[in-house]
């Protein structure tokens, strides 16, 4: 090879780095009006999201499956998560809880879910009509002074907490949770 394939070469394969450098910075994205409150219900979306795949995932004929008599059936722990996302979403939204007792009148897999659904979009609507100044107000839960978005995260870590009962109820019965479905197995070491 001569100087000037070499020369020719040097600039083609130094020219792509010298653009780059020439690019214009692109404009950050301006940030959303209420961050907290967004983040809390993207959270909050997916958890209670796997929550309903899970309640429409399990048979009809296992909603009164208990591991263990000392625990609560599956279908108790849909009506609880429903319970729980009405007292929490509706204090946080400064209303009085439009629906109770979910877990103890209701047992059909077809009144839970519809029940879980509908607490979803309840809170939905709480979030909707939440924003982080809202969010910071103090209400009073369990005694404990809060900010309303605590309550929201008070919601979602309890849901969460529930949805892992549900995993485990689910694969005691063979069925694949909703968040482990479509996942491609890692190769074994």
């Amino acid at each position: 090879m001569n100087k000037s394939q070499c020369f020719f070469f040097a600039v083609v394969a130094i020219a792509p780095l010298s653009l780059l450098g020439q690019e214009k910075p692109q404009t950050p994205a301006a940030p959303p009006a209420n961050p907290i409150t967004m983040s809390e219900k993207g959270i909050y979306s997916s958890i209670s999201g796997a929550v309903v795949k899970a309640a429409e995932k399990m048979p009809e004929e296992n909603y009164a499956f208990k591991p263990t008599p000392d625990v609560r059936s599956f279908g108790q722990l849909v009506g609880h998560v429903a319970d729980a996302n009405y007292m929490f979403c509706s204090q946080a939204s400064g209303q009085a809880n439009p629906n109770k007792d979910i877990e103890k009148t209701k047992t059909s897999k077809a009144d839970l879910v519809s029940a879980v659904k509908d607490a979803v979009a309840y809170c939905d609507k709480a979030f909707d009509s939440m924003t982080d100044a809202k969010g910071s107000e103090m209400v009073k839960l369990f005694g404990f002074n809060l900010a309303k978005l605590s309550l929201f995260s008070l919601n979602t870590a309890h849901t969460d907490e529930h949805y892992g009962n549900m995993v485990t109820y689910l694969r005691l019965k063979g069925i694949v949770p909703p968040t482990s479905e479509n996942q491609t197995p890692q190769p074994q070491k």
